[in-house]
């Protein structure tokens, strides 16, 4: 008889999990984690070429991985995404709100309505959307495990990044609003909030010298983060480690928050 009693539960062996914006940066980072510790994972992006050729580079590794275009500000294309993920593996068990946008860097009244719509569709509407979309499929599966992927920028206001910071505040309220309400489904909803974290998404900022060098110089950790290290938090929310955790909103900043 086995005398373990907690690693199996970080175990995800028979679990079916969709990633969305998961064809690089911490959406793939997160989908391998998944992959590894046993999850059938849907690799999701815009580009079908994209998530075809992560999914392959599972595949090649041994993990059971297969590549689904979604564009998430596209409802009918959310729909698409969660009726072909069950059409291939029967359910759906965590889904992991990855994909986001942020395509302006300046002040919060420069913005036009255009990007303002742009930035809350893609950001918040589409994981309400998402979520909305598997919530019965995991209450008739007994539960299921839902992570957005918010930011430190939700939690206070940076440089630049205004509209992008209020609609990963709003997500951190759909967080704890879908906690709170789903909680009697055995659906578990969490948000993760990274800090500077080394991708394409963020380079502008972290290959902006000057700017690198002054965050790095107060950051508790002395330097930013890369995608993998956003992944053991990811699989332990999914699992069933987890099981007493909803409503959370997890950082992992290399002590940003602390920094002041």
């Amino acid at each position: 008889m086995s005398n373990h009693r907690i690693s199996p539960l970080f175990r995800l062996d028979g679990k079916v999990a969709i990633v969305t914006g998961a064809s690089k940066g911490i959406g793939e980072a997160i989908a391998r984690g998944l992959a590894e510790f046993g999850a059938k994972v849907i690799i999701s992006s815009r580009n079908q070429d994209a998530v075809d050729e992560v999914a392959q580079s599972f595949r090649n590794d041994g993990l059971e991985a297969t590549g689904i275009a979604c564009h998430v500000g596209q409802k009918e294309q959310l729909e698409a995404l969660v009726e072909k993920t069950v059409a291939t593996y029967s359910g759906v068990d965590i889904l992991v709100n990855n994909a986001a946008t942020n395509p302006v860097f300046g002040p919060v009244n420069e913005a036009t309505d255009d990007i303002f719509d742009k930035i809350m569709g893609i950001n918040v509407k589409a994981p309400w959307q998402l979520s909305n979309l598997v919530y019965p499929i995991m209450q008739k599966r007994g539960g299921g495990s839902i992570i957005h992927i918010s930011s430190v920028e939700g939690h206070k206001p940076g440089f630049g990044l205004g509209l992008y910071s209020v609609s990963k505040s709003g997500l951190l309220m759909l967080t704890q609003n879908q906690a709170k309400e789903w909680g009697f489904s055995k659906i578990r909803v969490n948000a993760i909030c990274p800090g500077l974290i080394k991708t394409k998404f963020s380079k502008a900022l972290w290959t902006n010298d000057t700017l690198l060098n002054q965050l790095q110089t107060h950051l508790p950790s002395g330097r930013i983060g890369q995608p993998d290290e956003m992944a053991g938090l990811a699989v332990f929310l999914a699992s069933d480690a987890a099981g007493y955790c909803t409503g959370g909103i997890y950082t992992a900043d290399g002590g940003y928050l602390i920094a002041g």
